[in-house]
């Protein structure tokens, strides 16, 4: 184990500029703001990257802070984080850190290391930010080789026209949507049968996650996906009766290891798994990647929203991620 006195951490943030402007239910963004950390060692340097989450009420200031926080602590591992800190974006970039350092030294790939298989390629959805109806049929067919698109809803009345469209410009995609929280039960009850029908495999996240509870009492004629209501494997309990399915990321188990141990869990309880990112590079995305082998759907698209990402970046084609470079992570 790496003790205080031989490693060096350091951390700070960065802005990438989008692609384009980026909306979901909670508001828009033009950057993506993220946290980078390295952990040395001496002769080897780890990476790792988080996106602090304003909903989760981080920011980059205060996910410094929390790291700053850590490079007295004596004996510093991936296990001693998970007591030191909370789940959340600044134990997720330490950790990651500390998975890349311990795949530098050991000359292993991270897979390795955590003993998990890994599939060369995996196909992951592409998101299409919240706009018009018509707006949304045009971003679908300028990522016409996408099969398979995550649309982000509003919870308002055009809705149902948002994902009518998107159906029109893209009839052979395979459609998954997010609600980041925005819907009513009233809302739910009157959309939810005609999703059906036009073929929408998954809804993620429909209610805030304090309110969550009435999933319980509403019919699933279209699994539910967790997304804000799971962070860790302490939230499984109370998910069981209300989500076929859990969105797993990084930024919110606070790290690949509890990453790890929740999909274990999880896979345990009955759930259905899919693999998710903030908006952020190719090196938030690569730990993530190692999960996407055994998950049910992935949506892995954060570098593909910027407007440049790191070198050695992931390569994506045809709706597909190969594999991170030793370059970039683990």
């Amino acid at each position: 184990m790496l003790t205080k006195t031989a490693m060096r951490i350091d951390a700070h943030e960065q802005s990438w500029p989008l692609d384009k402007a980026f909306r979901i239910a909670r508001g828009t963004r033009n950057e993506a703001r993220v946290v980078v950390v390295t952990a040395s060692d001496g002769q080897h340097t780890g990476r790792g990257e988080a996106v602090p989450s304003a909903r989760y009420g981080e920011s980059g200031a205060s996910v410094l802070a929390q790291i700053e926080s850590m490079e007295s602590a004596p004996n510093l591992d991936r296990q001693q984080i998970q007591k030191l800190l909370p789940a959340g974006a600044a134990r997720n970039a330490l950790d990651c850190a500390l998975w890349d350092l311990e795949a530098k030294i050991s000359g292993k790939r991270a897979w390795e290391l955590a003993n998990i298989p890994m599939v060369p390629e995996v196909e992951t959805s592409f998101t299409i930010s919240l706009d018009t109806p018509a707006a949304m049929a045009a971003a679908a067919k300028a990522n016409a080789t996408a099969l398979i698109l995550k649309l982000k809803l509003g919870g308002d009345d055009v809705d149902l026209a948002r994902v009518e469209a998107v159906r029109q410009a893209a009839p052979a995609a395979r459609l998954l949507i997010d609600a980041n929280e925005s819907w009513s039960p009233s809302h739910y009850r009157e959309i939810v049968p005609a999703l059906k029908r036009l073929g929408v495999e998954l809804i993620e996240q429909p209610f805030p996650a304090d309110a969550d509870d009435v999933l319980e009492t509403l019919d699933h004629p279209v699994p539910v996906c967790a997304d804000e209501s799971c962070h860790t494997t302490v939230d499984l309990p109370r998910l069981t009766n209300r989500y076929e399915v859990l969105n797993v990321k990084l930024d919110k188990t606070g790290g690949l290891t509890e990453a790890l141990l929740l999909t274990e869990r999880a896979r345990e309880s009955g759930f259905k798994l899919l693999v998710g990112c903030m908006v952020c590079t190719s090196l938030g995305i690569a730990p993530a990647r190692l999960l996407a082998s055994a998950a049910d759907y992935v949506d892995l698209d954060g570098p593909l929203l910027l407007a440049g990402d790191r070198e050695h970046a992931l390569r994506y084609g045809n709706g597909e991620i190969d594999t991170p470079s030793r370059h970039l992570w683990g």
